[in-house]
């Protein structure tokens, strides 16, 4: 009765409760700068690293609780790995980034620690809230994706071929809509009382609290690269990357190559204020593009 009192549209569907829910943080997103900076293009090779490291422990994490649960009636009914999983794309776009041993070079902050663990606990837990954080992250990507893509790939100077991209590219699906429709049917079906729909609302707000922490996890590593110098090592390490691709496709690096990489050179922020803001930009981003299609 409380519950009913407290939350009188709780009969309305589970995805429109949790567009509802998350709507403040929605609209805080669209209306930061660092959205802005996104958008035209101000974001650095170091940040795009750092958050990629990141979303590859937060999405292991999810994968993980999530085939722990595939055959449970909680998850079952919106359980899309060959459609959705992205763990597989970030290990790819890992290995172009960093090499062949990105698994002993990527970090993983304290506030992605805690964000892993409160996927684990939950999917161990208490499962029926795995759908908050699956809609959360899954949908906001696949609705934001492309948008994100062309964006990095143009900042970034990334290769039209895709490399780096891979976690934008969503293979399995092949009408975003479409999916989205389905996912939300399949979501709205879910056996779920209302102080469950309760529990999973504040479930999706916290969601976006962790990804908000592990960023500004993500400020202090990037000063600290600064101080370390490995701002300069990173550049060397793309300059590199371009000059093996060019090889590979069977050109000689030559003009456009060193232009690129004076691009690449000329990207990097210079002061930790500005990369902090780029970073966060793309928080924003992700989230005020993702939501907005939801």
């Amino acid at each position: 009765t409380s519950v009913l009192l407290l939350f009188p549209s709780m009969s309305k569907d589970l995805s429109e409760l949790l567009k509802e829910a998350t709507k403040e943080v929605h609209e805080q997103a669209e209306n930061t700068p660092f959205m802005k900076n996104f958008q035209k293009g101000q974001v650095s090779l170091h940040e795009f690293k750092l958050v990629t490291a990141s979303l590859y422990f937060i999405y292991s994490a999810l994968e993980e609780e999530i085939d722990r649960n595939k055959d449970n009636p909680v998850y079952a009914p919106v359980y899309f790995p060959a459609e959705l999983h992205r763990k597989a794309a970030l290990e790819q776009d890992l290995e172009y980034f960093y090499g062949s041993n990105w698994r002993d070079e990527i970090p993983c902050p304290e506030a992605t620690r805690k964000y892993v663990e409160r996927l684990h606990y939950v999917g161990k837990n208490h499962p029926e809230l795995l759908v908050a954080h699956a809609y959360t992250r899954y949908l906001g990507d696949l609705s934001g994706g492309q948008v994100l893509k062309k964006i990095a790939q143009k900042a970034l100077q990334l290769p039209s071929t895709g490399e780096g991209l891979a976690f934008f590219t969503f293979d399995g699906v092949s009408n975003a809509t479409k999916f989205k429709q389905l996912y939300r049917s399949r979501m709205n079906a879910l056996e779920m009382d209302l102080a469950t729909k309760k529990r999973v609302l504040e479930e999706a707000k916290k969601a976006f609290l962790l990804n908000i922490q592990v960023f500004e996890a993500l400020q202090e590593l990037v000063s600290n690269g600064q101080e370390n110098g490995h701002l300069p090592q990173l550049k060397a390490e793309l300059r590199t990357r371009n000059v093996n691709k060019s090889y590979e496709h069977g050109t000689a690096p030559g003009k456009e190559s060193e232009r690129t990489n004076r691009r690449h050179t000329d990207m990097m922020p210079t002061t930790p204020l500005v990369r902090w803001i780029l970073a966060l930009g793309f928080l924003a981003m992700t989230v005020a593009v993702g939501l907005f299609a939801m």
